[in-house]
C-alpha cells in the first residue's frame, strides 16, 4: 500500500485571542490516500478551514506532524513551504483572490511563469478554455461575474498540474446554479489531472460526491 498523500498526526492549532489562547484544532490525526476526494464538513467554527490551511502549510500547526507527499511541513521555512505549494498544490478559496490589475489570462499565467514554465501563457489559455472562459482572457476581475472569477481561480489552481487540490468552500459565494457549474468543473479538473482533492463545504450535494466525508466539531473529528 502506498504512503498517504497527506498525513496528520495529533495536529493542534492554537491562536491568541483577546482573552488568551484559543484552541482551534485539538488533536487531528488522519490520512488521505492518493487520488482520494475528502470532504470536510461541520458547523461554523468547528475548525474545517483551519484544518485545510494546516494541510497546505498556509497555517503553521502549534504541535503535531503534518506530512504532504512525504515531506514534513512542520520543519520547513515559509519560503520552503511557498515553493512546495507552488510545485505540488493548488488552492481554491471561497473568495477568489485574483489580482485585480491583471487580466484573467495573466492571473492564470503568472504563477506558471514564476515556476519557470516556458509555455505559461499557452497553458493558461488552455486552462481558461477548459473552464469555458477562453473568450474572457483579456478581461479584468472587476469585469467578471463571481462565477467567472471562481472559474479563473480554478484554472489558476489547476494549471500547474498539482498533485493535491485544496478547496475552501469553493461555492460559498455563488448562487445554486453557478455553484453547480463550479462543482462540476472542480471534479472534472480533479479527474483530468488525477489530483487528490480535499475540500471544505457546507453543501450536502458536494459532500455526497466525495469518496469520504469527515465531520468536525469543536476542533476534533466527530466520530
Amino acid at each position: 500500500m502506498s504512503d498517504p498523500v497527506l498525513s496528520l498526526e495529533n495536529a493542534t492549532l492554537s491562536l491568541m485571542g483577546n482573552a488568551g489562547p484559543i484552541d482551534i484544532l485539538r488533536g487531528i490525526s488522519l490520512n488521505v490516500s492518493e487520488g482520494e476526494t475528502l470532504g470536510l464538513v461541520g458547523p461554523s467554527g468547528s475548525g474545517k478551514s483551519s484544518l485545510l490551511m494546516v494541510m497546505g502549510g498556509l497555517e503553521r500547526a502549534t504541535s503535531g506532524t503534518i506530512r504532504a507527499l512525504g515531506h514534513d511541513l512542520t520543519d520547513q521555512t515559509e519560503d520552503q513551504l511557498a515553493l512546495f505549494r507552488r510545485d505540488n498544490m493548488g488552492v481554491v478559496f471561497q473568495s477568489f483572490h485574483l489580482i485585480p490589475t491583471m487580466t484573467a489570462l495573466e492571473n492564470v499565467a503568472t504563477p506558471l511563469e514564476l515556476a519557470g514554465i516556458s509555455d505559461a501563457f499557452d497553458r493558461a489559455a488552455s486552462e481558461l478554455e477548459t473552464v469555458g472562459l477562453s473568450h474572457r482572457g483579456d478581461h479584468y476581475p472587476a469585469q467578471l461575474s463571481g462565477g467567472e472569477q471562481q472559474r479563473v481561480a480554478l484554472a489558476r489552481a489547476s494549471a500547474p498540474r498539482p498533485k493535491i487540490l485544496l478547496a475552501d468552500e469553493p461555492t460559498g459565494n455563488l448562487d445554486e446554479a453557478t455553484g453547480q457549474t463550479i462543482i462540476d468543473l472542480l471534479l472534472g479538473l480533479r479527474d483530468r489531472h488525477g489530483a487528490t482533492l480535499v475540500m471544505v463545504t457546507h453543501s450536502n450535494e458536494l459532500a455526497a460526491k466525495c469518496d469520504r466525508v469527515l465531520r468536525l466539531r469543536d476542533g476534533l473529528i466527530d466520530a
